[in-house]
């Protein structure tokens, strides 16, 4: 199986660099073998968008209905032939890589991560590859109304991918999926799921996607979470979220206050 990191494709021998990275994986590239990716290795590539799919699990359709303090639109999407679908990011601002840190908002007591497999899409909605991700949201802010959906997923570093690029030439049957939270070496919370609990197909969310939508090469579609983690867990600053998936490694990024990230490149820019 052949998997792109940052840098070029991953083999025995090293990694093989490559100058364009959705063009290697449109071509396809060399086994990846037993190599394993290296700490701190950051995104494969910058995906000019990033898009998600949501209430794609039962877990997630139960989540969102307890949320809610609005009538149930959870059940509805959950049953209908069009899917929720959301811009998560673009040009790259609130995405993150690997060992990078992600944000939880400061008007929010209950934010949480939701793991997720990616698909990377290429030209005329073809699926070039999977990815890890985590599409961070603020729980409580969603559920006062669906029209906040977007400040409660929007914010710095809300988005974590990586960290690297399976090409779907070998595929598992399903992906397994494994969320935990840490807080220092303590483990704060942990499960994990299947995209076999998946209500939807990849290539039906992908086609729904990219319906009169001009979704340009590289974006990344986030597919769903069947975790979340129960009301009485949030994320916190100096916790850790890690994501692990089948034959993608593991996503780890440390946990910080969105504002801080703000400052921060306040400050760089000055």
């Amino acid at each position: 199986m052949a998997k792109l990191v940052q840098g070029g494709w991953l083999t025995e021998g090293g990694i093989e660099p490559v100058d364009d990275p959705l063009r290697a994986l449109e071509e396809g590239g060399p086994s990846a073998g037993d190599a394993s990716v290296r700490d701190g290795s950051g995104l494969p590539f910058e995906p000019p968008e990033v898009w998600c799919a949501g209430v794609t699990y039962e877990r997630s359709r139960e989540a969102r209905i307890a949320e809610t303090q609005v009538k149930d639109v959870y059940s509805l999407v959950y049953d209908a032939d069009r899917p929720e679908l959301f811009l998560k990011d673009a040009s790259c601002r609130r995405t993150v890589g690997p060992g990078r840190p992600v944000g939880v908002r400061a008007d929010s007591t209950w934010t949480v991560p939701e793991p997720e497999l990616g698909l990377v899409i290429g030209d005329a909605g073809r699926i070039l590859g999977a990815i890890a991700g985590n599409d961070l949201t603020a729980r409580d802010i969603e559920g006062v109304n669906p029209l906040y959906l977007p400040q409660a997923k929007l914010f710095a570093a809300a988005c974590s991918l990586g960290p690297v690029v399976l090409t779907p030439d070998e595929w598992p049957a399903e992906f397994e999926i494994r969320c935990r939270i840490l807080s220092a070496d303590t483990v704060v919370w942990e499960a994990e799921t299947s995209t076999g609990q998946m209500k939807r197909s990849f290539e039906e969310l992908v086609s729904w996607l990219v319906r009169d939508n001009p979704v340009p090469p590289g974006t990344v579609l986030l597919t769903g979470t069947g975790l979340v983690p129960p009301d009485d867990v949030a994320l916190s600053p100096g916790q850790r979220v890690e994501v692990s998936v089948t034959g993608l490694g593991t996503l780890a990024n440390p946990v910080v206050a969105a504002a801080d990230l703000i400052a921060e490149r306040s400050n760089a820019n000055v």
